[in-house]
């Protein structure tokens, strides 16, 4: 039997979910005197982007069920996924942030209370294997690794069992350092984790640290010479690097963006376009083409998944 018929979902992710505050008007946070309410959290970024494209996805977590954890977990399920295994867990709560806004296409400042959230709680007893297997592929993100010790052992799991069972991993490092103990905890767990994957996706910030290599070639070397069959290295405004089993070593330059409003999220679009694009079976260097167009959409919009396209602007662009 085929691993297609064997699965219910494309994708599974397992991440924290957190509601994103997004101040009115550019300026200092301590000077906001207003919000916008949307969500934050690299793997459900992810999750809603695929959705958008039509895929099958399950997102697991676990959230208080206090208004933002409700909240979150509307917004997912509005948006198709499977969230049967989110836990909303009423003696826990939910994670949450501040996001200063920007008009000088600057990072902007970001505010985090998520110590001790309910997702930060998930440990390997949360990783309900049958489920997961039920999934043709992982998306993995070193973020969800970070939030604390007990959820690096599920992410660690989840890419285990996923590997076991022969089916398709990527991995995105997501590098988050106010989150581990010192860079070299964190360096070894990211370069750990990303051994499982088939698709390793760095940004070319993030390589440099990981791999000490200076150039978007040694970062993907390096990680091909651990396993990985793909590997796609970020580099902003000039597009990205692959090098492949399938397609060889190649470079898709960037989509120009009239105005950078926000870069946060930037990485999840491209990874949306990239992995939608590989479970699709299209090219290598259309996928990277596809993950570029989605990451210049995603730094021109003020939200993490406002720029995030549907199935029907996919097409119109003829990607």
């Amino acid at each position: 039997m085929s691993v297609a018929k064997e699965t219910a979902f494309d994708v599974a992710l397992f991440g924290e979910a957190m509601l994103l505050l997004v101040a009115n008007e550019p300026g200092p946070l301590e000077h906001a005197t207003g919000f916008h309410k949307r969500t934050a959290g690299a793997e459900t970024n992810v999750a809603i982007g695929l959705a958008r494209l039509g895929l099958k996805v399950g997102w697991a977590s676990r959230l208080g069920t206090d208004s933002m954890g409700r909240s979150l977990l509307a917004t997912m399920q509005a948006e198709g996924i499977d969230c049967s295994h989110v836990t909303s867990d009423a003696t826990q709560r939910t994670g949450f942030q501040f996001k200063e806004r920007v008009t000088d296409g600057r990072d902007p400042q970001v505010e985090y209370h998520r110590k001790g959230s309910a997702a930060s709680q998930m440990g390997p007893a949360d990783v309900d294997e049958p489920w997961l297997r039920s999934a043709r592929h992982l998306h993995a993100t070193g973020v969800f690794a970070a939030i604390s010790e007990t959820s690096l052992q599920a992410a660690l799991r989840t890419l285990q069992v996923m590997r076991a069972a022969g089916r398709t991993i990527s991995f995105d490092p997501n590098l988050r350092p106010t989150l581990w103990s010192s860079p070299e905890v964190m360096r070894h767990w990211i370069n750990e984790l990303s051994r499982f994957a088939d698709w390793v996706l760095p940004g070319m910030e993030e390589g440099v640290f990981l791999t000490g290599e200076t150039t978007p070639e040694g970062v993907a070397r390096f990680y091909r010479e651990r396993g990985a069959k793909l590997v796609v290295v970020k580099l902003g405004a000039q597009g990205a690097y692959f090098d492949s089993d399938v397609a060889g070593t190649g470079h898709v330059a960037g989509f120009p963006v009239a105005e950078v409003v926000d870069t946060v999220g930037a990485g999840d679009g491209f990874a949306v376009g990239v992995v939608s694009a590989l479970l699709a079976g299209h090219s290598v260097p259309d996928a990277v083409r596809r993950g570029a167009w989605i990451g210049a959409r995603a730094v021109q919009v003020l939200g993490d998944t406002e720029g995030l396209p549907t199935r029907a602007e996919l097409e119109q662009a003829g990607l």
